[in-house]
């Protein structure tokens, strides 16, 4: 059943409130202090060292949504919704949005006005900078990063792999997907690549996958097949085809470049990457693309398109 225009308008009102509270209540550690069961709101908030009256009409707002829920007076608990902040994904996707990239789109009526990215406006210096100078923040984001990464390893499992084939994820952060890729597919070798100060334990990759410091733009290593999860959105047409430059350079002939990202769809429908390319807008200058928009892309850093499916899209080397 449709909603009321009064009620569309009113999510739209309070959106910024609620985005901010869950995460600070996500920044409190409170839902991981709601794992056991129920409890009341003084004790979480003795232990979170923060204002219980507070704290209280926090969780009871977040409540009032469907994320968390108040059991009794005063006594609140996990459920479906906020479960999900237990996963670290989840939960560093929220302290994310409710914090610096909160403060980033602050500042989109000055990206309207101008075009341009506004983070080193706020910030001081440009997004990816500022994560290598604040590395608590970086490990945040490649758990951000990483937590996504499931889908995706489904997609590109189900594709027809060679025995032995090696896989290089360009900007693969802490290796997730080609963690879950490689145990789909155990034939495979893996090889991850991303800047020296991406946080991640190298042990946790396996034998099959090696970590590669390096900086795409610069050089990427050989390999079969490439992938670039939530990678080219980061950046404009004129970055994104030098990044695809630099792989067609290293490739061998036919080599595949395997893009897990959305593909916006024409109409009104909701969709939440048309949300998610005003972000990119200002906190890197990116943006998310159509079909159309895939398809010059790719032809223009000399990539040959296959399919342009949304989720994922397959292109070949010369």
């Amino acid at each position: 059943m449709s909603r009321a225009p009064e009620e569309v308008l009113w999510d739209f009102l309070r959106g910024a409130m609620m985005t901010k509270a869950l995460g600070v209540v996500v920044d409190l550690g409170i839902p991981e202090a709601l794992a056991d069961g129920p409890r009341p709101v003084e004790e979480l908030a003795r232990e979170a060292n923060v204002d219980r009256n507070v704290l209280y009409r926090l969780l009871r707002a977040l409540a009032s949504d469907g994320v968390f829920e108040e059991h009794e007076p005063g006594t609140f608990a996990l459920n479906a919704g906020s479960e999900l902040l237990l996963e670290a994904g989840w939960s560093a996707f929220a302290h994310l949005f409710g914090d610096v990239f909160y403060k980033a789109v602050a500042d989109l009526d000055d990206a309207t006005r101008t075009g341009a990215v506004t983070f080193p406006d706020t910030f001081g210096t440009g997004f990816w900078p500022w994560l290598a100078e604040h590395p608590e923040e970086r490990e945040i984001f490649d758990r951000a990063m990483g937590g996504g990464k499931r889908l995706n390893a489904d997609r590109l499992a189900e594709l027809e792999w060679q025995e032995g084939e090696v896989v290089v994820d360009v900007g693969g952060g802490n290796g997730a997907l080609l963690v879950d890729l490689l145990r789909r597919r155990p034939g495979l070798r893996g090889v991850v690549l991303d800047l020296p100060e991406t946080v991640r334990d190298e042990a946790a990759l396996g034998p099959d996958i090696e970590f590669l410091a390096g900086n795409f733009f610069e050089e990427v290593p050989t390999g079969d097949a490439y992938v670039l999860s939530s990678i080219i959105h980061d950046w404009d047409d004129e970055a994104a085809t030098a990044i695809l430059r630099t792989i067609g350079t290293a490739a061998p002939p036919q080599a595949r470049v395997l893009i897990t990202e959305t593909v916006l769809q024409p109409g009104n429908e909701p969709e939440g990457a048309k949300w998610l390319d005003l972000l990119m807008l200002v906190l890197a200058g990116g943006r998310e693309r159509t079909e159309p928009e895939w398809r010059a892309l790719l032809e223009s850093a000399g990539l040959e398109p296959i399919r342009i499916d949304n989720g994922l899209i397959e292109a070949r080397c010369p």
